[in-house]
């Protein structure tokens, strides 16, 4: 029987990830770094940005999409007066001699962007296309309808201009906003065009910007187990969440897959809430609390 390569490893890697990388390449170096069977990220960044990157390893990725679906914030600069067809500097210029806006008419418009908005992912990302990649779509000279989504803008806040041409713009958004399309909307807004030349994600879920290590100082640290010593425990991307400590009797169950009687637990309150359940300290298993029942949603092997 072939096995993995690496070891059993479980829990969290903030990575801030450094420009002209993608992010499946910051795992599989970390993968290597840390001599990990399994190991993956909580949403992706374009390879022009830097900025958090989660890193789940092990039973840590049973836990991504409670990450991925999480709110992000981001600090960008949108360069006005012109466009490229990847909205961003990696681009080719396809719109110039557009309007400089001035910086209180910046201030003017960003007001308009908060709340639920419509938008039309840009041509050059990851989503599908009748099974295909959008972005080999682009790069083949096809073109495609990209289907508008709805997401939703909590904060939106003028940092200040990095230039005559540009803004610095932090935004505090739901999963799925494309931040590439937010700031060619605002120039279309502001009666011109706008690219990004920088992305640099503050915070995804629970994570932010204080809680990462670069990835240079990662590869520099000579053993493995030194390298491991950076892992966060499962539960730190879930530090609101209700916790149930149950015995090990109804944990064996869990993890079978059954449900368990709540007339043990108080959680009368948190009926039709997601849980944490531990044994002895360990993650067994992420539950939804219902009505007459605690029902495993992921089981988890420690």
């Amino acid at each position: 029987m072939k096995h993995k390569k690496g070891s059993d490893v479980h829990g969290w890697l903030i990575v801030d990830k450094p420009e002209g990388i993608g992010s499946t390449d910051v795992v599989n170096i970390t993968r290597r770094l840390l001599d990990a069977k399994k190991n993956g990220h909580a949403g992706t960044l374009d390879p022009f940005a830097s900025g958090v990157l989660p890193i789940a390893f092990g039973e840590a990725t049973k836990l991504l999409p409670f990450v991925t679906g999480g709110d992000k914030e981001y600090e960008f600069v949108v360069k006005f007066g012109a466009m490229t067809d990847t909205l961003d500097l990696t681009g080719k210029i396809v719109k110039t001699g557009g309007y400089l806006p001035l910086e209180s008419e910046i201030k003017e418009v960003l007001p308009q962007f908060l709340g639920e908005i419509k938008q039309t992912p840009p041509l050059y990302s990851a989503l599908k296309i009748n099974g295909q990649r959008a972005y080999d779509l682009a790069r083949r000279g096809e073109t495609a309808e990209m289907p508008e989504r709805i997401v939703k803008i909590h904060d939106l806040c003028f940092l200040g201009m990095s230039s005559e041409s540009a803004a610095r713009i932090r935004v505090k958004c739901s999963k799925g906003t494309y931040v590439r399309t937010l700031g060619a909307d605002i120039a279309a807004k502001l009666g011109t065009f706008g690219y990004l030349t920088a992305l640099r994600r503050i915070k995804c879920g629970n994570f932010s910007i204080e809680d990462t290590i670069f990835l240079e100082n990662l590869k520099n640290i000579e053993y493995v187990e030194e390298r491991r010593k950076y892992l966060r425990p499962l539960l730190t991307c879930l530090c609101d969440i209700t916790v149930i400590a149950v015995g090990g009797e109804d944990a064996a169950k869990l993890k079978l897959g059954q449900s368990i009687s709540p007339k043990h637990y108080n959680v009368a309150e948190y009926i039709g809430c997601e849980a944490a359940a531990m044994l002895n300290g360990q993650l067994a298993a992420m539950v939804r609390i219902e009505e007459g029942r605690i029902l495993p949603i992921r089981v988890f092997n420690l």
